[in-house]
């Protein structure tokens, strides 16, 4: 089969479309047919460095977010050959990865894909509606409690906004654009806050005692602790934008992991409309190396997604 994959690490160029082994599904796992995978910031990190690199004279694969079809099952699950689904594939080195003709994960990592949503689309779910669900899980949401989103006009973030206000919660957008269209038109948010200087005094011009909670998808870390009341929550998607902990806050990191239940109600919202996907590019698993260098160009709105079909 086809894969994208790296043997060395520095720049998009070291990326290869080469023929590998196809992977055999164990007991619990599944095979994917791959019909469209979306290229996500983490995937700078291993072709990157960011990462160890592949030993010398092997490769590694490439990718986290798969959708396609259920090709073959291990003998102690019940999904069947052609089923659409979407899944996480969540390492960060060797092969086996979602950037290629075929993956295997283990049977409780996947769901069904969204009814009546294609597959470029439906590839933009799984890593970072995830990150976005399990961190607004970690924030404890009630009804109306106050919640600052940073990074809110990016992939993570405006999933997150979505799903804090479908908890109920009053929320505050931030990020780099001058109207935060998206954020607050499309996702729903109540407010929103141009750029990242100065966000904690400008909350606090909006909430004195600040908000109850921030989800920091902008790896703003200690610059925006100050919006977090006394007592609050401050979750980050970044280990190395974690804050000090002050007056009370607990401090968290989310550390994404598969998760089919969680996966399967992100899909049903997709299908039902629920949840807006952008996608800014396509190209052929052929054109890795180019999309991944159209990736660290940056300045896109969606993700970047390779077909295989």
């Amino acid at each position: 089969m086809r894969a994208a994959v790296y043997r060395s690490v520095g720049s998009p160029d070291v990326i290869e479309v080469r023929e590998v082994d196809k992977p055999e599904p164990g007991l619990a796992d599944i095979r994917i047919r791959v019909q469209a995978a979306a290229l996500n910031p983490v995937d700078m990190a291993a072709w990157g460095g960011t990462f160890p690199p592949p030993p010398e004279g092997s490769y590694y694969g490439l990718g986290w977010d798969i959708a396609g079809v259920v090709d073959a099952a291990g003998p102690g699950v019940v999904w069947e050959p052609g089923q659409p689904v979407i899944a996480l594939s969540r390492r960060t080195s060797g092969m086996n990865r979602a950037q290629a003709e075929y993956v295997v994960v283990h049977s409780h990592e996947l769901a069904l894909a969204p009814a009546g949503v294609d597959p470029v689309h439906a590839a933009t779910i799984p890593l970072n509606g995830l990150t976005a669900a399990q961190s607004v899980e970690m924030l404890g949401i009630r009804q109306g409690r106050t919640v600052l989103i940073t990074g809110a006009e990016g992939a993570v973030g405006g999933y997150a906004v979505q799903l804090a206000k479908r908890r109920g919660a009053v929320v505050v957008a931030s990020g780099l654009s001058a109207d935060g269209e998206f954020a607050t038109n499309v996702a729903g948010a109540d407010a929103y806050l141009p750029g990242a200087e100065a966000l904690s005094a400008a909350v606090r011009t909006r909430y004195p005692v600040g908000v109850d909670a921030v989800l920091d998808t902008a790896m703003l870390g200690q610059a925006v602790i100050g919006a977090v009341a006394d007592g609050g929550i401050f979750v980050t998607t970044r280990i190395d934008a974690l804050p000090q902990a002050e007056r009370g806050i607990r401090v968290r990191l989310t550390q994404v992991g598969p998760d089919g239940a969680m996966l399967t109600t992100l899909s049903d919202l997709a299908a039902s409309g629920e949840l807006a996907l952008r996608v800014a590019e396509t190209h052929p698993l052929e054109e890795a190396a180019k999309a991944h260098t159209r990736l660290a160009a940056g300045g896109l709105r969606g993700r970047i997604v390779l077909t295989l079909e």
